[in-house]
């Protein structure tokens, strides 16, 4: 392997002649191995479309040659298509704030712009990672705008695979409105409701979750591009840091706004937890909703039993003929590891000091390994058990008048006490509470049939009144 000669503050240093990455790179690729895996691709093409935003604008402006714009903004280009991403070798997790993925880069972009110049890499007389490339930026603003952008472009897809979820749940409710079962409160018997009402409660939480996503959309568009090191815009002529957010717009089709006060979003971290949080409660919503099909599901012999889901694999190695709800299963451990990744997220913004929060990289990764996964467990949830969910009707009418959720509705007729009584008697006697009210007496076999009509037991009123 050949070699090329690099030098920075501390020294210098061999880099592989081919690599379009420079010495500031291959000094945090050697610093930082934690993670074990490099940025995440979305914020790699964030940055490169904070670079050609920022190479049109300083040319515009007139501080950058437009030769020397046009080969950056070309290399960006580049990057943006996918290319080149095997030189992105910083890790994930690294300190710094993000410096070392800012000059990873830097060093990419101007080596590739030296060859679409017909210069050599390593030629930064010419073209400079830092005096071009980095021209009128600081990492300090340059990672904090990247990482709205990459979380921005990963929401769309996201609210698209929730939207496609609702959906099928919904479909699920129309096609479930028929069938009574009795309802759970604390897992014990409370009152009868038609499956489709539990599927569309299910539809309605996850409206909620498209709805939180838009609103994160609204938190993340105002940056702070132009603010430079601590968000005054030292070393930023003003012609640049009115154009860029222009530019950037351009650039990503992005309602990007620059913020009022470019200060703030470089010190502060807040948005991010906000959206963090967003995040978790559809996580808490797929984990819920996937734990009540399980249990829903259970048996199929010895279990609720109420409703079917798609049998996908064979569930034991022991046990022949065991399938196992391994969709909800999956969905349940992305959706806790979105929690977790919360708490990394709230626990690095809150650790920001004075003017800049170091912990960036750490809030960036987290943040979109939790849309990712989110976006993933939705497609997956939606289709390989929603979809193929069916239900069991007459098992949920015989557990509903096996059980004592009918008690409920004799209330107004009979009172607390006497409706308590025909539970206790059928307990003793083993016997519904159906049974158990006719052979009281106390009503007319024609007023039960009345209280007890299905359509009665699950709207709003009194049943046999209605």
């Amino acid at each position: 392997m050949t070699y090329r000669i690099e030098h920075d503050l501390l020294g210098e240093r061999e880099v592989p002649a081919d690599a379009y990455y420079g010495i500031h790179t291959l000094r945090a690729a050697e610093n930082f191995e934690l993670a074990g895996r490099p940025l995440h691709p979305q914020l790699i093409g964030a940055l490169a479309a904070v670079k050609k935003a920022a190479a049109l604008a300083n040319r515009e402006a007139g501080l950058l040659e437009p030769r020397l714009a046009a080969a950056i903004a070309a290399a960006c280009d580049e990057v943006l298509a996918g290319q080149w991403r095997e030189q992105f070798i910083v890790d994930a997790l690294q300190g710094g704030a993000g410096t070392s993925a800012n000059l990873n880069l830097d060093e990419v972009l101007a080596n590739r712009a030296l060859e679409l110049l017909g210069a050599a890499k390593g030629d930064y007389g010419l073209i400079h990672p830092l005096n071009h490339v980095n021209l009128s930026q600081s990492t300090n603003d340059v990672f904090p705008t990247a990482i709205r952008i990459a979380v921005l472009q990963r929401l769309k897809p996201l609210s698209e695979a929730l939207a496609d979820l609702q959906a099928a749940l919904q479909r699920k409710e129309e096609e479930f409105a028929g069938v009574i079962k009795m309802g759970r409160t604390e897992l014990q018997d409370a009152l009868p409701v038609m499956l489709g009402q539990e599927f569309g409660a299910y539809a309605q939480a996850i409206a909620r979750d498209r709805w939180r996503i838009y609103k994160a959309e609204e938190r993340l568009r105002q940056v702070n591009l132009g603010g430079t090191a601590v968000g005054t815009g030292f070393n930023a002529e003003r012609r640049y840091i009115y154009t860029v957010i222009e530019k950037l717009r351009e650039v990503t089709g992005l309602g990007l706004a620059r913020a009022e006060q470019m200060m703030d979003p470089t010190q502060n971290n807040d948005v991010f937890a906000e959206v963090s949080g967003m995040l978790k409660a559809a996580a808490v919503n797929l984990a819920k909703i996937a734990n009540d099909l399980r249990l829903l599901a259970s048996g199929p012999a010895a279990g609720l039993a109420e409703i079917n889901l798609p049998e996908l694999q064979a569930g034991s190695s022991i046990m022949p003929g065991k399938v196992n709800p391994v969709i909800p299963e999956a969905v349940r451990q992305a959706a806790y590891q979105v929690m977790a990744n919360d708490l990394a997220i709230t626990l690095g913004a809150q650790a920001g000091e004075l003017e800049l929060n170091a912990t960036l990289p750490l809030i960036a990764d987290n943040l979109l390994t939790s849309v990712d996964l989110l976006q993933r467990a939705a497609l997956v949830f939606r289709e390989r058990c929603i979809k193929g969910i069916t239900a069991n009707p007459e098992r949920c009418r015989a557990l509903l008048e096996a059980g004592f959720g009918y008690a409920t509705a004799l209330v107004p007729y009979l009172g607390y006490e006497r409706a308590t009584e025909l539970v206790r008697r059928a307990r003793r006697e083993g016997r519904t509470i159906r049974q158990a009210a006719l052979e009281s007496g106390w009503l007319t076999p024609e007023q039960l049939e009345r209280i007890f009509d299905p359509y009665q037991l699950t709207r709003p009123g009194i049943a046999g009144k209605n």
